[in-house]
């Protein structure tokens, strides 16, 4: 296995960022929905991933629901002028109603969740502020412009967009720049790549892939056995019954890949994320996420593994034949 500590390149975030990490670490699963959690070891893993290079980290004000924003707070408190912390506002849940998956765009909401995270992070100002989700009952203009009036009163540096169309992606960056937008894209899941990515490279604005790793289905076989009762993939459709099989067949063949490199399946999906980026022309920083140290090891260590085109075209096919929508 490739597992040697290697410090990670560097990507400009957006037209006019900083230099980061060419990959973040997702800092979701250290507070919520995928099984029990390991704050000692999270907090190790945090400390792990900032000594290989890793910079930015992705958090969220609804992972946990508050809660994964308050235990970033003493990290990014600790090294400030090192990190990139990107957070994100539109879900409505809150401690009282944690089920509560409403969306809100409108400016009002903005102006007082970015108050909120500000607070519960510990910080002045956000490095990187993402509206999570759209919807269009609110106009791009008003959601936008909010956004952007956070930046006029140095709130938050620099602004992203999550899972947005290629037209909103275009519509928004008239409005302010965007610098990152925040799409699953894996050897799994590749429909960004038809209109959503060609207009990110277009104007500059950095890929931050989330759910690289499959959502740990891309990990390998060792990760076919049951899930933890309170795993909120049960409920995701590639995870169900009838299409966990079909789909682990599917890993199946990443991993005879993998030991023909001598890599694990993590890596080599993550090697295929860095290949594909470089032929379609585009700046991207994926955001793994893990709790565990020996995990972040090996998922940087793809950052300077090389895909032949030979292997990159055995995984070609694969994306067409996943059972199961991405969630």
């Amino acid at each position: 296995m490739t597992s040697e500590i290697t410090i990670i390149p560097q990507v400009q975030l957006g037209q006019d960022g900083p230099l980061i990490g060419a990959q973040g670490l997702g800092c979701m699963g250290m507070s919520e929905f995928y099984g029990p959690t390991d704050e000692i070891e999270s907090r190790a893993t945090l400390e792990c991933a900032l000594e290989l290079g890793v910079t930015m980290f992705d958090s969220a004000d609804m992972y946990g629901v508050g809660a994964n924003e308050e235990f970033l707070a003493p990290f990014i408190a600790a090294n400030r002028d090192k990190v990139v912390i990107a957070t994100k506002f539109g879900y409505t849940r809150t401690p009282e109603n944690p089920n509560d998956w409403s969306i809100d765009n409108r400016p009002e909401f903005i102006r007082a969740a970015v108050d909120r995270s500000l607070k519960r992070l510990g910080v002045d100002v956000i490095d990187l502020y993402y509206m999570h989700r759209r919807i269009d009952a609110v106009p791009l203009e008003d959601s936008i412009g909010a956004m952007a009036d956070l930046v006029e009163t140095g709130k938050v540096k620099w602004l992203g967009l999550s899972a947005v169309s290629a037209a909103e992606l275009r519509a928004a960056h008239v409005i302010h720049p965007i610098a990152a937008l925040q799409s699953e894209w894996s050897i799994f899941t590749r429909d960004i790549e038809t209109d959503v990515l060609p207009t990110a490279a277009e104007l500059g604005v950095t890929i931050v892939p989330y759910s690289p790793l499959g959502r740990g289905m891309l990990t390998g076989q060792a990760f076919a056995g049951a899930l933890a009762g309170d795993d909120a993939r049960q409920n995701f459709p590639r995870f169900s019954a009838e299409n966990r099989e079909a789909n682990m067949r599917l890993v199946a063949k990443i991993e005879e890949i993998a030991a023909g490199k001598d890599t694990t399946p993590a890596q080599l999906a993550l090697a295929w994320l860095y290949a594909q980026s470089g032929t379609l022309n585009a700046k991207t920083v994926p955001i793994p996420g893990t709790r565990k140290r020996n995990r972040l090891v090996e998922n940087v260590a793809a950052a300077s593994i090389s895909l032949s085109t030979e292997e990159m075209a055995m995984l070609e096919p694969l994306a067409a034949a996943v059972q199961g929508v991405a969630v």
